[in-house]
Order: structure tokens, then sequence, then C-alpha cells
């Protein structure tokens, strides 16, 4: 995950747009007290990821249905970053995209 994130944040400061979709047991890591603790041997905090893309511009998505079923609502997370949304956001996403990245 630390990874995954620190990834992301050093395309978005090379001057990249980054979205970030997060799907089913994923999104759990979107609560603060879950987020917060997850460090990377080697690649940092996630959290200090995280908040980095969130105020960088980086497009941050979850599953609502994940999300939903598993009681995620972003709260808490930086600038109200978090969308919410149906699957068909990622096929968007992933089509509108010169690259995808998954981890």
């Amino acid at each position: 995950m630390a990874l995954a994130l620190l990834v992301g944040r050093m395309a978005l400061d090379q001057g990249h747009d980054v979205d970030l979709f997060f799907a089913g047991d994923g999104v759990q890591t979107l609560r603060p007290e879950t987020l917060e603790p997850i460090q990377g041997i080697g690649t940092g905090r996630a959290r200090e990821h995280f908040d980095a893309l969130a105020s960088g511009g980086a497009r941050i998505f979850a599953s609502r249905l994940s999300s939903q079923a598993r009681a995620v609502t972003g709260e808490g997370l930086p600038g109200g970053r978090l969308e919410l949304v149906p699957p068909t956001k990622l096929i968007e996403l992933i089509v509108g995209a010169d690259r995808v990245v998954t981890y």
C-alpha cells in the first residue's frame, strides 16, 4: 500500500495527472485509523503519501458499493477529496488514461 501511494506521489511530483481508485477490501485503508499505521519497509508512511497526493490535486475515488458494504465514508481524510463512485467510473478512468498501474 505504501509503495503504491509513493509511486503515485512521485508521478504527481513529476507533473503527471494521478487518479487513485480503491475497491473491495482496499477501501478499508481509507479509514484514518487504518491508514495511519501503514508503513512500508523503505517506502515510508502511507498516510504521508496519501496526504501529499490529496493536497497535490490527485483525484481519489472509491467504489461506492465496496465502501457501503464496509461502512467506509472517507470521513477524516484530507480535504474531503474522496469520491464514492459506481464501477462504471473505474471503466471510464481506465479507458481515458494513457497508463494504468495496479498494485
